[in-house]
């Protein structure tokens, strides 16, 4: 059984592009580009969006608690699923990047002399 003390920080970046969006979709995107320009996003355990202006390629950026890589890989991907499902943006070619952010910690642990 996994306990929080076991679980770890990732970023995780879930990217795609959109296919056949509706025009109802479409003018959606449009009129909220500005709320998901890339200089307005962060990564949360909500999510953030954002994509081009050309409306074709976008990002998921997700920050996850998890046992390891590949488990925060598959909680970002179910996560941009839903997400992505709810607001009827049909996509394709979904992959996810994973950053354990842990890790600096532990790079700083075996860095220090007193320890």
């Amino acid at each position: 059984m996994t306990t929080d003390a076991d679980l770890r920080t990732f970023r995780v970046t879930v990217r795609g592009q959109f296919a056949g969006l509706t025009d109802e979709v479409r003018r959606y995107l449009v009129h909220a580009q500005p709320e998901h320009d890339i200089f307005v996003s962060a990564y949360t355990p909500e999510g953030t969006f954002t994509y081009d202006d050309r409306i074709q390629f976008f990002n998921l950026r997700y920050e996850v608690r998890a046992a390891d890589t590949s488990a925060a890989e598959a909680l970002g991907l179910r996560e941009a699923e839903l997400f992505l499902t709810t607001m009827k943006f049909a996509h394709k070619a979904l992959r996810a990047d994973v950053v354990d952010m842990s890790a600096m910690w532990d790079d700083v642990a075996q860095r220090d002399p007193r320890t």
